[in-house]
């Protein structure tokens, strides 16, 4: 159940609650992993940009989608328990962003290609 709160815009779960001591627990868990997922991507991501050899590009690709594949599921399951938030957008500033980044398309790419 995705619930929106008016007053500060933020999209989110009710929150699963945990047991909170000095040892560790699932939200802490599954925060830690999604930490180091998100890291190993962004090392991955350096990686592949930097790779001539084509069957460890290969190889270092299927690995880098798998890491971001577990990155996606245990970020839903942070949503999912109300661990993770988002903070809505309201649709001016999303139309704003949107014709900002088409005029520079426009002006910069090498393709001229038209954004519909």
């Amino acid at each position: 159940m995705q619930a929106e709160q008016s007053n500060n815009r933020k999209i989110s779960n009710p929150e699963t609650t945990v047991q909170k001591s000095p040892q560790m627990n699932d939200r802490d868990f599954i925060n830690d992993l999604l930490a180091t997922e998100k890291y190993m991507t962004q090392g991955y991501s350096t990686a592949l940009n930097e790779l001539s050899h084509t069957v460890l590009y290969e190889n270092i690709q299927m690995i880098c989608d798998e890491t971001q594949k577990c990155q996606r599921q245990l970020f839903n399951v942070m949503f999912k328990n109300g661990w993770y938030s988002l903070e809505a957008c309201d649709n001016q500033k999303i139309q704003q962003s949107y014709q900002q980044y088409a005029n520079y398309l426009q002006q910069q790419s090498p393709y001229n290609q038209n954004i519909q």
